[in-house]
């Protein structure tokens, strides 16, 4: 977890680079997105660090609609999606969301400049998914690829999984989700989640 998480950090550190070719619409979802935070941790960093809800409630407002949380719950559970319905579904998509706001949130205030590079998108936006590439810059190691998993629904293009350092979101989670409804039931783990939630606050 703690690879991801540093994943999560140099994913949200990024600055924004103008592309060589024209971009698609996914590719522009990403960087002006990915623009539009970081001009806002720029200009109110001393504020969230005072006030973490109120950074939490700009990742929220302006990250966190562009990710279906259905769907990466649903690919989190894995086997046992079927088995999660109705109420204790909602809770459980409910608290994943909130866990990566503040995931996420935290993983702004430690922005340092690292520059981006956009690679070429893999798919075919006519078969609606795509995988934006891009890879972090890192002075004197390797660059570390990250990329978005994107699919087209109603006419907007939504984030599913992305893969950090060639290690998948959704696949990290689905383990311990697993591990945990095998053991205790999906209640466990959503009062899991819900207790990380609280003490992050």
């Amino acid at each position: 977890m703690k690879k991801m998480t540093n994943g999560l950090i140099l994913m949200l550190a990024m600055l924004w680079m103008p592309l060589l070719w024209a971009q698609s619409a996914p590719e522009k979802l990403i960087q002006d997105t990915t623009q539009d935070v970081l001009d806002t941790i720029k200009a109110r960093h001393q504020e969230f660090l005072d006030e973490p809800a109120r950074l939490y409630a700009m990742v929220d407002e302006k990250v966190l609609p562009h990710f279906d949380f259905e769907r990466m719950t649903n690919l989190a559970l894995g086997r046992y999606k079927r088995k999660v319905k109705g109420e204790k579904k909602q809770q459980l998509v409910q608290a994943f969301r909130d866990l990566l706001v503040r995931t996420y949130g935290k993983a702004l205030l430690e922005y340092n400049d690292q520059e981006v590079e956009y690679l070429p998108m893999r798919g075919k936006l006519s078969k609606g998914e795509v995988t934006v590439r891009t890879e972090i810059q890192q002075q004197g190691g390797f660059p570390i690829p990250i990329n978005y998993d994107l699919y087209e629904k109603d006419g907007r293009w939504l984030v599913y999984d992305l893969n950090i350092d060639n290690i998948s979101l959704v696949t990290n989670y689905r383990t311990t989700f697993a591990r945990e409804i095998k053991s205790k039931g999906v209640d466990s783990l959503i009062k899991i989640l819900q207790s990380r939630n609280q003490e992050a606050k």
